[in-house]
C-alpha cells in the first residue's frame, strides 16, 4: 500500500469520467488499498481514483469514527435519494485551501461491484450519503463547487488559488 499523490486542479482528469470497471480482480484490489491509504493520509472520508489520476470508476468512503470500516466500490451508481436534504461543508485535496458548504440529499441506495466481484447495494445515510455522492461526482468529472452558483464558484476557484501562490 502507498499513499498517492492528488491531481491538481485544474487537470482534465478531474472534468473527464471514469471508465468502468469489468470486475474486480488482485489489480483493483491493489488500487484500493492505495486509495484507503491516501485517504487515511488526508485525513478524508472518500475518495474517487481520478483525484489520484486512476481512471477508473473505483472509490473508498470510510466516515466511520475509528477507521478501517472503508467501503470499496467499484462502478457505484444511486439508485434512490431520499427527498430530505442535508447540508456539510465539502472541499477536495485537489483543490487546496477552499471549501463550500454542499445541500445533497441524506440518505442513498446505491449499486456497487464490491471485493469480491459481486454487485451489492447498500444504503448511505447522513456523512456517508453525502461522500459517497461526492466521490460519485469525482468517477463523473465533476467536483464538490459544481454544484455552486456560477459566481461563488468562480470566487472559491480563485481564493484557493490565491491560498495556493502563499503556500
Amino acid at each position: 500500500m502507498t499513499a498517492r499523490p492528488f491531481v491538481r486542479w485544474p487537470d482534465a482528469r478531474l472534468r473527464t469520467a471514469a471508465a468502468p470497471v469489468d470486475a474486480v480482480n488482485d489489480e483493483i484490489r491493489a488500487i484500493w488499498a492505495d486509495m484507503v491509504e491516501t485517504m487515511d493520509a488526508m485525513p478524508g472520508y472518500g475518495l474517487g481514483a481520478p483525484q489520484i489520476g486512476v481512471m477508473l470508476r473505483l472509490a473508498v468512503v470510510d466516515c466511520s469514527d475509528t477507521r478501517g470500516q472503508a467501503v470499496k466500490m467499484a462502478n457505484p451508481e444511486v439508485l434512490h435519494a431520499s427527498v430530505k436534504f442535508r447540508e456539510h461543508e465539502e472541499a477536495s485535496p485537489n483543490l487546496p485551501g477552499a471549501s463550500a458548504v454542499i445541500s445533497r440529499p441524506r440518505a442513498v441506495t446505491v449499486r456497487f461491484l464490491n471485493e469480491a466481484s459481486a454487485v451489492e447495494e447498500r444504503d448511505f445515510v447522513d456523512l456517508w450519503a453525502t461522500s459517497v455522492q461526492h466521490q460519485i461526482d469525482h468517477l463523473n468529472g465533476r467536483m464538490y463547487f459544481d454544484h455552486l452558483s456560477a459566481l461563488k464558484r468562480k470566487m472559491l476557484i480563485a481564493r484557493a488559488q490565491k491560498s495556493g501562490r502563499r503556500a
